[in-house]
């Protein structure tokens, strides 16, 4: 039996600074498939671009996987079989295959220094290597490896015929292999490049499927003739295709887009940041949209990824993150909801559960709320034109009529809800207008704001009776003017 029969599939970041939304779907497919065929998900950390690296990077990847949901089998801190799971702890493995590929005549020294590389251009512009220290004769590469001269290590690609391999998403694959540069394989600091070490990696942890985006499609030939090399067995590879920012530009980590950290700050639900992202290339069966990481796991397919680039719809999203919030038990969403209150004008100042039952449902990310909030401080001058309403058929003589009115009787009442719904009824029947143009004018008399986040009972229930006849006596000094 082939050793990749078992799923284990790999997440394999470079520690460079936060969790891009596609990188963060890569591990996501990665993982989604891995748990559904009872296989291993491992974290691998490739490190070796030294001039990249960001202190505390790694940490921000487990920190983000573990408020994504996502379980590592193996990994840096997990430990397994086939560590270390760290690339730049890995740098005598890598070595010690490359000089077996130098033997096998498939990878050989290169010494050319920057100088000569760069005269390399055709007349495109486009520097390929001539294969110049491939022709080197045996005495003369022992003899500059002796001095001490620096090198690299090449990979010896074919310059005729084609390679192919077959994608899980794009189908079969051929690319001319005159296309095909020879890539360093060792740096001249004597750690890999990407290309090398994943194929090392890959096969020494077997990994069984390869997920990663489009963008090595074409580079996939090179990694096969290594394995070919080597005599080992392909992986079985998912490309993904990009998630875009628009229709010309791709989401990019170096222009700050799409960052899951940044995305949690402004007050967006992990669940629904997976949830959402779970979709950005991968179409379910049915209309359903919102699923659990269990459903996700039950539901996902290969055959439903898609072939065309996803576009990042941040509305959309908002949408979702608003189903789950609606969704969240009052005690939790009121946990994550205490830090926007806490930065809002509401400070140690009113009762942050009266707000909350006001917003929940009407809120479609947690940052919402210190604008939702801010009409508390700000009663400003009510122009006459605020109060028109075709519907209610409210214009400033309806409203003065209506606000002259109401002011005695809510002066004579305590002020809880049942009373205050129950009074405006009654003032709607006696005056013989809609109970809805008494709930419009009351609600803007005692807000200033055409657009609240409640109702005239829930602010008024808020404000207290002091507050709430403050304003609307304010509000009626302005309506005679």
């Amino acid at each position: 039996m082939s050793e990749l029969n078992r799923v284990r599939t790999r997440f394999a970041p470079s520690p460079t600074g936060f969790m891009h939304i596609g990188n963060l779907r890569t591990a996501l497919y990665a993982y989604l498939f891995a748990k559904q065929n009872n296989g291993d998900f491992i974290l691998r950390i490739e490190d070796t671009d030294l001039e990249r690296f960001v202190p505390g990077a790694i940490d921000v990847v487990y920190s983000t996987l573990k408020e994504s949901g996502m379980e590592i089998s193996e990994g840096p801190n997990e430990g397994g079989n086939y560590g270390p799971y760290i690339q730049t702890e890995r740098k005598d493995i890598y070595m010690k295959y490359a000089l077996e590929l130098v033997e096998k005549k498939a990878a050989y020294y290169c010494f050319c220094d920057k100088e000569r590389l760069e005269t390399l251009a055709n007349s495109e512009g486009i520097k390929r290597y001539d294969k110049h220290c491939l022709h080197l004769s045996d005495e003369e590469v022992k003899m500059r490896l002796a001095r001490g001269d620096k090198f690299v290590i090449r990979q010896n690609m074919p310059t005729e015929g084609i390679s192919e391999f077959d994608d899980l998403v794009f189908g079969h694959v051929e690319i001319p292999n005159n296309e095909l540069e020879d890539q360093i394989l060792i740096k001249s600091d004597g750690l890999p490049t990407y290309n090398f070490a994943n194929v090392v990696d890959d096969h020494l942890m077997k990994i069984s499927h390869v997920m990663r985006g489009n963008e090595y499609l074409s580079s996939t030939p090179k990694y096969n003739l290594l394995y070919d090399a080597f005599g080992w067995e392909h992986p079985k590879y998912v490309h993904l295709t990009p998630i875009m920012k628009d229709a010309q530009r791709k989401l990019s980590k170096r222009y700050g887009d799409a960052n899951f950290d940044d995305f949690i700050k402004k007050g967006y639900l992990p669940e629904a940041i997976i949830n959402y992202i779970a979709l950005l290339g991968w179409s379910p069966k049915g209309e359903e949209e919102k699923f659990s990481m269990e459903e996700l796991i039950e539901k996902f397919s290969i055959s439903g990824l898609s072939k065309s680039s996803s576009i990042f719809d941040q509305t959309k999203m908002s949408w979702l993150n608003g189903e789950y919030i609606k969704q969240l038990p009052f005690d939790e969403f009121m946990k994550k909801a205490k830090p926007f209150f806490d930065a809002s004008c509401i400070k140690d100042r009113y009762d942050y559960e009266k707000f909350g039952k006001l917003l929940q449902s009407r809120i479609e990310i947690l940052s919402e709320i210190p604008e939702k909030v801010a009409f508390i401080d700000q009663f400003n001058v009510i122009e006459k034109e605020q109060y028109y309403h075709k519907k209610f058929k409210i214009d400033e003589n309806v409203a003065l009529k209506i606000l002259e009115y109401s002011i005695p009787k809510l002066e004579a009442i305590e002020f809880t809800e049942d009373n205050l719904h129950a009074t405006i009824v009654k003032i709607a029947e006696e005056l013989e207008v809609k109970s809805g143009a008494v709930y419009t004018v009351l609600r803007i008399a005692i807000s200033s704001c055409n657009v609240t986040p409640g109702g005239i009972v829930e602010i008024a229930d808020i404000l207290g009776k002091d507050e709430s006849m403050r304003r609307f006596n304010k509000a009626l000094e302005w309506l005679k003017e």
